[in-house]
């Protein structure tokens, strides 16, 4: 064979290397849920939501709940999507429901407490969410104290390679994520937090993360079942690479039809790590 033919040949296969290389080292976009992945907030969300069932409640007197509740509401924080959810389940627990009946029977129980309060889901969203405020205006390093992020994720978050590969995926406020991830040192542009306020579901949020990111993969972690489910049931989403997080609010049932349904489960150890994905 010709020198400059061998020549041609290397200098071919060496760039056929880099491209395959280039493919292979394309940027991963990470979408994370906030509660339950990120920040363990499950006290905190508790006693904001009995503080704004005070106001609507008079029996319900006690400026905080009682330990059991608390203790209790973490039991049921599974069930819970959005914050304003946490006022129906402080009412339920504090009527002495227990948390299996509560997870069971959560959506014909909100129903009728909407109801029994003559409030909408609206309504509701606003009390919280101006009861979170006023408790961060009145004790804001308290507040921050109650909603910490789980061991080692701060550390994880920080470590990504640029602020540009990573969103929240939320069904929480937007300017309480952002006063949580500034409490802890870790800069991501407004602009990358979804939250309540953009008044779009979680599987829009990804659909829309396609579009800004058409040959990249994109990795949604989260700890909720349904949303997953709702997700894997939705031919546009598809592409998007879809985690489990084990350590998050939901059950070992919960775990098991994860599994059943060929989810990606993993745990806090191998969150944003290379080895899981």
């Amino acid at each position: 064979m010709p020198i400059w033919l061998e020549v041609n040949k290397c200098s071919m296969s060496a760039r056929l290397c880099l491209w395959y290389n280039q493919q292979d080292m394309k940027t991963i976009i990470h979408a994370l849920d906030f509660d339950g992945v990120l920040c363990d907030s499950a006290v905190e969300t508790g006693i904001t939501g009995w503080k704004a069932a005070t106001g609507i409640w008079n029996d319900m007197s006690s400026p905080l709940p009682p330990q059991n509740l608390v203790d209790r509401f973490r039991l049921v924080r599974p069930i819970i999507e959005t914050g304003y959810e946490s006022i129906l389940t402080m009412r339920l627990l504090f009527h002495g429901e227990s948390a299996e009946a509560i997870l069971v029977g959560f959506a014909d129980q909100k129903e009728a407490l909407l109801q029994e309060s003559k409030q909408s889901i609206d309504d509701l969203k606003q009390l919280f969410g101006e009861t979170r405020d006023q408790w961060i205006q009145d004790a804001p390093d308290d507040w921050i104290r109650m909603n910490p992020l789980f061991p080692g994720i701060a550390q994880k978050l920080r470590m990504l390679a640029s602020e540009e590969n990573w969103y929240i995926v939320t069904t929480k406020q937007e300017r309480f994520v952002a006063k949580i991830l500034a409490a802890n040192d870790i800069q991501l542009p407004n602009r990358r937090i979804f939250g309540l306020d953009r008044n779009m579901s979680k599987q829009e949020v990804l659909l829309d993360l396609l579009h800004r990111h058409p040959d990249a993969p994109i990795y949604f972690v989260e700890d909720r079942l349904p949303t997953l489910l709702n997700i894997l049931n939705n031919d546009a989403l598809q592409d998007i690479r879809l985690f489990f997080a084990d350590w998050g609010y939901n059950t070992e049932q919960d775990r098991r039809e994860a599994a059943r349904h060929s989810i990606e489960i993993i745990d806090i150890d191998h969150f944003l790590d290379d080895g899981a994905e």
